[in-house]
Order: structure tokens, then C-alpha cells, then sequence
């Protein structure tokens, strides 16, 4: 096992026990479960998910309480309040007071400042430990603590013994870490409806998807620990505008043999589904218009067997955090700034986050050698990376902002995105602001929901 360890001096600067009989292949275990003893510590120290309860040393950072959010649930219009929406920030950080701030900023957003000097800045607000989850679920990442383990599968370590909830609280390596972050609870299985802009290395915000989204885990369906195949991750995404792209759909089975996962396009001008050859890693997603790669959707999703995975430790971090705010206006263009999100309407807060460092394997290829990811102790999701090309420079800042949910209840990731610090260019994902449907919890859908032939039986065109 990797040990806890303190940060590095750059850290400072700079989808059950049923699923083990399921899976096919040799199981060799790689990563054992905490002790009894350890795991106790979910019920004093640690919240039920595996951050710390205690506040900082200065009380910046509050202690976790875990009670609900008032005011965060979905409204009769479809559309999510922002409930700290009277508050005012504590400070602006910006390219001239970034030094002082610097302890606290990621290297991403570091160059970010630099790159926009006169409009990108912080607006640091209180910090609120909004994330919480059903008891069932603190219930199973009890039991997950004392008994899931890493193993090896056919494409990395995998999840062994895991089941509706975090898979390692009380985690050792930074592989456990970015498991955390994909099997995060988001809630069962919700609806929504957004927009998703790409913003052209000449500065234009460019439509590149009006999109409805069913999404399930399976993983978290509350009763179905016996029927848990492996496929953690069911998405059915059907695209409605721009008109050029009406009519699209694309369906994505993600699994914990990563090897396993699949996802088909449904293209209106072929009036026939394709399963997509490549839907992983550094692969250029087609909803993106390219801009994305498949292992930057919320941050980071897909198979990590091609990186050696080190945890680097915790730190305090300025992260988007409680982004209800970013939800309000009436149009997305309001939230779209000159090159970037409009600052106006991004809440950052300090938060602890894991700092997880990905290099590249050798004899492995992939467009960025080197990544940094910083995951929430609280909500277990990353919300900020930073990818390094080639030549060492840092060259993409992907991100997720996630809002609080009262009636799911989680926090958790809804908009994301990706900023190129070579290009110029952007994507920014999971804009609901002219929408009616911003993450709508849902019943559980059919499996066949997320099927190829149910794409097929749906094209428009």
C-alpha cells in the first residue's frame, strides 16, 4: 500500500460481493480493506463518507454537520434555487493579489488568472459542507470500508466487494482516490435537459448541443445488490439542436471491467446506430466537437490502467463549490464570459480536497503524460485537473461545479468543462439555465432505456 503522506513541495506552488462471482478473469488482489478498527472511525472522526468532520484550524473550513440544505431542492418550475443566494464574498482573487492567495489556488488556476489577467477572478465565497446522502448509503460505504479491495481486472484495478457507497472511505492510494470519484453518489437515477457551448480559439461561444439526458447508476440502485452486473454508469443522451445535430443520440454503459464499457452514436445522416470504437481516454469526444476527450467528462471517467496513480494528500484549495448561483440566470449567455465562464456567477469556496498525481505507464500512450486531480474529501468528485502535454507544459484545466440537491440528496457535479490554455479554445458542458428539467430525480428507468436498439427504435431523422 501507498502511504499518507504530506504534500510535495509543488503541491504548495504549483460505475458488491455479488459482483466478485460476475466478473470473468483472474482476481488477484491488489489493495485490501481497512481494518475493523479503522473503519470505526466513520462514526467519530470521519463523516459516514470519509472526510474529516472537524473544522480547520481556523475555522474557515466549518465542521460537517450533515444536515439537509434548506431551500436546494427542485422548484414546480423544474428549475434549482440558489439558497446562499444573499450571501456576498469574502474576497475577489485576481492575476494582481493571486501571490497572496497562492497557498490556496491550484496551478490551473493559476494560469487561468494569468492568461485572462483583466477578466477571469475568484469570488471567494462562505464555505458550506452542503454534501450528504441517504443512511443506506453511509450504511454501505460502512461496509464497503471492511470489505472491498482493489483487484486486478482486464483493463486496471477494479472495485472487488464494493456496492452502494463509496467504495474506499478511508482511502491509501490515489487509485482508491479516482474510484471514490467515479462511483460518487449522484443519486440513483435522474433526468436532465441542458445546453453545452464551444467556445472557438477566435473567442466565439458556438452552440455545440441543446441535449436531454436519462442517466442511472446501478451501482446505487438501493435494493439491487444481487442483479449488480458490474455496469456502474447507463447514460442515453439525445441531442436537439443545433439543427445540424438534431436528432443525434449516443448511449454509454460504463464498468467497473473497464475493458467492458461500451457506447453507441445514433447519426442522422447514416439512419443507423454504431458502436464507437475508441470511447475512452484521450479520444475526442463527438458531442464536444472534439474539443474534450473521453477521460475528461466531469474531470475524469474511463479506464486509468495506462497511468501509475500516486496520492499525493490532502490540502486546502480554493474550489467551485455550491453552484446553484450559476443555475439562476434566464439565458446561458449570461454565464458565458468573454473566454471563459463569467465569474459573476461562480462561487468558489475553501474546501480540503485529495490531491491525486496520474503519469504516464511506460511503453503507454496518451496525449497528456501527466495529470493532477483534486477531489472533494465531502462529495468525493474532482472538481479540478490540470493535464500537462508532451513537453511538460501545462496545457488543459478541466473542471466540475458541482450544486447542492436537497431532494436527491447530494451535491454533486452539473456543469463541467475544459479550458485550453494553447488553443484558447473551450468546452463548458451541463448549462441548465434555459431549461425546465435541471436534475430531476427519476424512478428507476428499464434497462433497455440504454440500449443501442432502443437508440435505434428513437431516431428522428
Amino acid at each position: 500500500m501507498t502511504p499518507r503522506r504530506p504534500l510535495a513541495p509543488w503541491a504548495t506552488t504549483a460505475l458488491a460481493a455479488a459482483l466478485c462471482a460476475t466478473l470473468a478473469g483472474p482476481w488477484t488482489p491488489a489493495h485490501a480493506a481497512v481494518s475493523a478498527d479503522e473503519a470505526a472511525q466513520l462514526r467519530t472522526q470521519l463523516t459516514p463518507m470519509g472526510a474529516e468532520r472537524a473544522a480547520n484550524a481556523d475555522g474557515s473550513i466549518p465542521a460537517w454537520t450533515g444536515q439537509p440544505t434548506a431551500g436546494a431542492g427542485l422548484g414546480a418550475d423544474g428549475r434549482r434555487a440558489d439558497p446562499f443566494a444573499a450571501e456576498k464574498p469574502l474576497l475577489s482573487i485576481t492575476a494582481k493579489n493571486q501571490a497572496a492567495h497562492a497557498a490556496r489556488l491550484s496551478e490551473g488556476v493559476k494560469a487561468l488568472l494569468q492568461k485572462y489577467p483583466n477578466t477571469f477572478r475568484l469570488d471567494v465565497y462562505r464555505t458550506h459542507r452542503t454534501a450528504i446522502a441517504p443512511q443506506w448509503v453511509y450504511d454501505n460505504t460502512l461496509r464497503n470500508a471492511t470489505g472491498a479491495s482493489l483487484v486486478e481486472g482486464g483493463a486496471g484495478l477494479q472495485p472487488k466487494g464494493a456496492y452502494g457507497g463509496v467504495p474506499f472511505p478511508i482511502p491509501k492510494t490515489g487509485e482508491e482516490v479516482m474510484w471514490n470519484h467515479k462511483l460518487a453518489w449522484r443519486g440513483a437515477s435522474w433526468y436532465w435537459e441542458f445546453f453545452g457551448y464551444q467556445l472557438s480559439a477566435d473567442g466565439r461561444w458556438v452552440l455545440a448541443g441543446d441535449t436531454a439526458n436519462d442517466t442511472q447508476m446501478p451501482y446505487y440502485n438501493q435494493n439491487g445488490a444481487d442483479k449488480f452486473n458490474g455496469e456502474y454508469w447507463l447514460v442515453r443522451s439525445l441531442t436537439r439542436g443545433p439543427s445540424l445535430r438534431a436528432g443525434e443520440a449516443i448511449v454509454g454503459r460504463l464498468h467497473l471491467e473497464e475493458s467492458k464499457s461500451a457506447s453507441w452514436v445514433y447519426l442522422t445522416g447514416q439512419r443507423r446506430v454504431r458502436k464507437l470504437p475508441n470511447n475512452c481516454c484521450d479520444t475526442p469526444t463527438p458531442f464536444s466537437a472534439g474539443i474534450t476527450t473521453f477521460d475528461e467528462v466531469e474531470v475524469y471517467q474511463g479506464r486509468s490502467d495506462r497511468f501509475d496513480w500516486k496520492l499525493v494528500g490532502k490540502k486546502e484549495l480554493y474550489v467551485p463549490y455550491n453552484g446553484n448561483r450559476l443555475m439562476t440566470p434566464a439565458k446561458a449567455e449570461e454565464v458565458l464570459g468573454a473566454r471563459h465562464l463569467n465569474p459573476d456567477h461562480v462561487r468558489w469556496e475553501l474546501h480540503r480536497v485529495w490531491v491525486v498525481e496520474a503519469t504516464l505507464k511506460p511503453g503507454q500512450r496518451h496525449t497528456t503524460p501527466k495529470s493532477r486531480y483534486y477531489v472533494d474529501e465531502d462529495s468525493w468528485q474532482a472538481l479540478l485537473a490540470e493535464r500537462y502535454d508532451a513537453n511538460g507544459q501545462l496545457a488543459r484545466v478541466p473542471f466540475g461545479i458541482p450544486a447542492v440537491m436537497g431532494d436527491v440528496p447530494a451535491t454533486a457535479v452539473v456543469t463541467w468543462g475544459v479550458y485550453d490554455l494553447t488553443s484558447g479554445a473551450s468546452y463548458i458542458n451541463g448549462l441548465v439555465n434555459e431549461r425546465r428539467a435541471a436534475y430531476r430525480p427519476m424512478p428507476a428507468y428499464k434497462d433497455v432505456t440504454f440500449t443501442p436498439d432502443a437508440m435505434a427504435g428513437e431516431g428522428v431523422r
